[in-house]
């Protein structure tokens, strides 16, 4: 099938690429010349394991192109995307619903033929509803549906979850529309991945309900951490405790800094919003919104207290600053809270991140980027690991200890043994662990 792609972001260009992997035909269209111009030059603008690769295979075999207008790719189309930017807007947490509207208007103006419209963008519910009233206002004549199809695709895991889904979720309201749909995941089916049919405003709420149920187990663990460190109690035992129970599953129960990046703060923002719109308020997300962002300056102080409640004058390292391990995405990190709260402190701060470090130069000042963890810990009093990167789990904590001039580490991911900390000679801290704990619980066969 021919699929035109509007917006070349994360979600559009993984799904783009993914999709002409599949064998169909697809243009990426992007009003951004700076980032067509560098995916026609082989550059990926964004940092996701294995795209480089997925992308250069498909243009190379001829199925993906990159247009700056839509045009030619949007007339040729049996399915248009619209993957544009929905951010909070600023002042009420509203989904920006902007792009999405001038992106509907500009495909019913050159749209040929029958044409599915599919919103992949995250969408308050009743966006589709808009979308269509638009486009058939535009061109009264025309011959489309608008779909919902929302992505549930995690940034460092985006391509395998594409390929290998848990779920195709679809809010359709004809046969046609589902016909066309049915075929551009037809390759899915050998997987047997369930294809949930649904109305268009289920369909986007399934998106939202999804992302702040995530969001709300993430807060709840992190607050049992807190219950744990005050009554001795080990926060990893209790989850897989928990998480052997099939009713919760062991997902998202990582006692941590908070969650951030570009889908949970956002989205939780905009479900809420809605709800109170609808006279429907959603308080435990309300309630999960207002813990996860004190959790996230509370981290600051737990840092300050680990270094004996002063850190003024001190060498902090810090490593890791993107919200998650392997994207280079520093939306909503928790790094934005811990870094400023410690400088404000009287802290200096010596950063690294192996993708992060970039757009971190954007949002965060006066501190030393390294060139490596080993750079950061160099003299410094005391150690903070934010970001659980693959290369952090695995250091040398002789040649860390010696390369310091204190002995403070605050494991904020619980990547360490306390244990084997404390005999090594540093003053560990972790989330939610007592001292003698071990980094994970174990069960007898």
């Amino acid at each position: 099938m021919r699929v035109a792609m509007i917006g070349t972001g994360y979600v559009g260009l993984v799904s783009g690429a993914c999709f002409a992997d599949f064998g169909h035909d697809v243009t990426c269209v992007d009003k951004d010349s700076t980032k067509i111009d560098t995916l026609r030059g082989g550059g990926i603008p964004i940092f996701e394991p294995g795209l480089e690769h997925l992308v250069a295979k498909n243009v190379r075999e001829g199925r993906l192109a990159f247009a700056k207008d839509l045009t030619d790719a949007v007339r040729a189309a049996d399915a248009v995307f619209i993957a544009v930017g929905t951010p909070s807007r600023r002042g009420d947490g509203f989904a920006d619903l902007s792009y999405v509207y001038a992106a509907a208007e500009e495909i019913a103006a050159v749209m040929d033929g029958y044409t599915v419209v599919v919103n992949k963008s995250t969408v308050p519910v009743g966006t589709g509803d808009e979308v269509e009233r638009r486009i058939r206002e535009a061109r009264p004549d025309g011959d489309f549906s608008v779909v919902s199809n929302p992505e549930f695709l995690r940034e460092g895991a985006a391509i395998d979850d594409f390929k290998r889904p848990d779920r195709v979720v679809v809010g359709a309201a004809d046969e046609r529309a589902q016909d066309v749909m049915r075929e551009l995941y037809r390759p899915l089916f050998l997987n047997e991945t369930p294809i949930l049919f649904t109305n268009r405003r289920t369909s986007e709420l399934i998106k939202y309900a999804a992302n702040a149920f995530l969001a709300t187990k993430i807060t709840f663990i992190n607050e049992v951490a807190d219950l744990c460190e005050r009554v001795g109690a080990d926060v990893q035992a209790v989850a897989r405790g928990i998480g052997l129970d099939n009713r919760i599953g062991g997902k998202f129960l990582h006692a941590g800094p908070g969650y951030g990046g570009s889908c949970f703060p956002k989205d939780t923002l905009a479900i809420t919003r809605t709800a109170q719109e609808s006279d429907a308020p959603l308080q435990i997300v309300e309630t999960v919104i207002r813990v996860n962002d004190q959790r996230k300056k509370a981290m600051a102080d737990k840092v300050i207290r680990s270094c004996g409640g002063d850190v003024s004058g001190m060498t902090v390292a810090v490593l890791g600053l993107t919200f998650k391990p392997n994207t280079d995405d520093m939306r909503d990190a928790p790094s934005l809270d811990i870094v400023p709260a410690l400088q404000k402190a009287g802290a200096r701060v010596r950063a690294f991140d192996p993708e992060g470090m970039a757009e971190a130069k954007n949002l965060l000042q006066d501190l030393v980027f390294c060139d490596g963890p080993y750079h950061a810990v160099e003299g410094a009093d005391a150690v903070v690991i934010i970001t659980e990167w693959n290369q952090f789990r695995a250091l040398d904590m002789e040649r860390v200890k010696a390369m310091m001039k204190g002995d403070v580490v605050v494991d904020l991911r619980n990547i360490y043994d306390p244990d084997d900390m404390r005999e090594r000679g540093f003053v560990y801290e972790s989330v939610g662990r007592p001292a003698e704990a071990r980094p994970s619980a174990t069960s007898s066969k």
